[in-house]
């Protein structure tokens, strides 16, 4: 892996010095967007806004991390932090990046700068002694409150580790309806949102049966709920792990992101910073999540350890936009591959243990 202080998620970087290759155009989409936030910032830091750092959790082994977190501009809002909770869906999309802004990173007596893209994001890989467990690093940009971010440092002894999906895997979202996606994901207050029968007892049950096994939690989810989703797992008591969520809106090529290209990129990614943890991938059939966990599978079958996928009832399919599976057809997966299916976290857990897996 190479190791740098800026890393560009969809966007594009200030202008290169003379010699350097030349930064392909901006699709329009995203050129319009700056364009709006540049009026917008400018009006908002005269009325007093500033930098602040929304840190999120990263992953690494001894040696290494991975650090994640984002730059935006804001006020303090005393009400909000008063009751974090209590949270309508939209606040979370009404943010504004700072573009470009320098980061620092401390993590015992190393320091690394970073910069974020376009849309404020720092994604980048420190060299640091860290040590297996939860450990820290500090996150601090000019005129603003230093935070500290959460790091999980895996034991280079792991061998197992579960990585899961989130919409409709451990929360129930409907999420590729149109009309449900944009009412559970703007208006809800998240605790109206539920969560899947039986998946946080699996959960944890499965990292009591691996001791050490690290939980991480895919999504094609915008990186501005975060905040949110990870109260929502600590609620319904989920082991604490990772999100790895992607940027909201148009990127350098195109105007929106792909998610699923999104989930195919981090369990590559994933296969060659582990290529010693065998994983196993839960998700649903709502969504691509067979396919896209067929296709890893097939690719990198030494970091399949196995997949369970959560079958959703009929009702749940149509109203996340795809057909009910025929009852009792379990799923189809690579030759030699454990590829399970139950209707929740309960059903799975015997059909994993039937197969050898806890």
């Amino acid at each position: 892996m190479a190791l740098c202080g800026r890393v560009w998620q969809g966007g594009t970087v200030p202008p290169t010095p003379a010699g350097e290759l030349a930064v392909p155009r901006l699709h329009r989409a995203a050129r319009i967007e700056d364009a709006v936030h540049g009026l917008v910032e400018r009006r908002l830091r005269r009325t007093g806004w500033k930098i602040n750092i929304v840190a999120y959790a990263g992953y690494g082994a001894p040696g290494w991390a991975r650090v994640l977190c984002r730059v935006l501009l804001g006020r303090p809002d005393v009400r909000q932090r008063a009751r974090p909770e209590k949270v309508r869906g939209w606040r979370s999309f009404a943010t504004l990046p700072a573009k470009y802004a320098k980061v620092t990173i401390e993590a015992g007596d190393v320091r690394q700068e970073a910069t974020a893209d376009r849309s404020g994001f720092v994604d980048t890989v420190i060299e640091a002694d860290f040590t297996p467990g939860w450990g820290c690093v500090r996150l601090s940009v000019p005129d603003a409150e230093p935070v500290e971010a959460l790091v999980r440092v895996l034991d280079p002894d792991v061998r197992f580790g579960i990585l899961s999906d989130i919409d409709d895997t451990v929360m129930v979202t409907a999420l590729p309806r149109p009309l449900l996606a944009a009412w559970n994901t703007f208006v809800l207050d998240e605790h109206a949102r539920a969560a899947v029968p039986g998946m946080a007892v699996l959960y944890e049950r499965l990292v009591t049966a691996h001791p050490g096994a690290p939980v991480f939690y895919l999504s094609t989810g915008a990186w501005n709920v975060a905040p949110t989703l990870t109260r929502f797992l600590s609620r319904h008591l989920y082991p604490a792990g990772p999100l790895l969520l992607t940027d909201w809106g148009p990127t350098a090529d195109r105007w929106f992101r792909s998610g699923r290209e999104h989930k195919r990129a981090t369990l590559a990614r994933l296969a060659r910073e582990f290529p010693d943890v065998r994983w196993l991938l839960i998700g649903d059939d709502g969504q691509h999540d067979q396919e896209i966990y067929r296709e890893f599978a097939a690719a990198h079958p030494d970091s399949v350890a196995g997949v369970a996928i959560r079958r959703l009832s009929p009702t749940q399919s149509v109203l996340a936009g795809s057909l009910p599976a025929p009852a009792g057809r379990p799923s189809a997966g690579p030759v030699g591959q454990k590829w399970l299916s139950a209707p929740d976290g309960a059903g799975l857990w015997k059909l994993l243990r039937e197969a050898g897996l806890v």
